[in-house]
């Protein structure tokens, strides 16, 4: 996860301050709260924190409220984004981890799954023995770029 994700994500405005921010009074940030809405961080004492993603969304939540949307499909809207951004982050994890992987392992192209379903990356040129149980996976040469189209 980036520094900006984490700073974005950090529970710092307290009630008043996130109303302000947002354009609303801060019973609205209440009821959104009770409701589940946006739902902010809380401190131990049990006071509101919201983060500048809750400050999006709360703008976000006055803009299409006005265009006329019901409260119940603006909930479910947030709550696709939010799904989205944490797996966003997910697949950039996975693919740092990949990019990681292959550079540790150059040449690593070619796998072998066991009888168990352990899977051993193979150099290029090395032979597993015929009395083991393995598949072999080669990538396609032309399917090699993720973004490919099948044939």
């Amino acid at each position: 996860m980036s520094d900006q994700t984490r700073d974005e994500d950090a529970p710092i405005f307290a009630i008043a301050v996130a109303a302000e921010l947002a354009g609303m009074h801060p019973q609205t940030l209440r009821q959104y709260d009770r409701i589940g809405l946006v739902v902010p961080g809380r401190t131990r004492g049990g006071s509101r924190r919201y983060s500048v993603v809750h400050i999006r969304q709360l703008r976000q939540v006055a803009q299409m409220s006005g265009d006329g949307m019901s409260l119940p499909a603006i909930a479910r809207i947030i709550e696709l984004e939010k799904t989205v951004r944490s797996l966003t982050r997910q697949v950039t994890d996975l693919q740092e981890q990949a990019r990681q992987d292959a550079e540790s392992r150059p040449g690593a192209r070619v796998f072998a799954a066991g009888a168990t379903g352990s899977i051993i990356t193979l150099r290029a040129g090395r032979r597993v023995r015929r009395s083991t149980e393995v598949t072999l996976y080669r990538p396609h040469p032309h399917r090699a770029d993720p973004d490919a189209t099948a044939d």
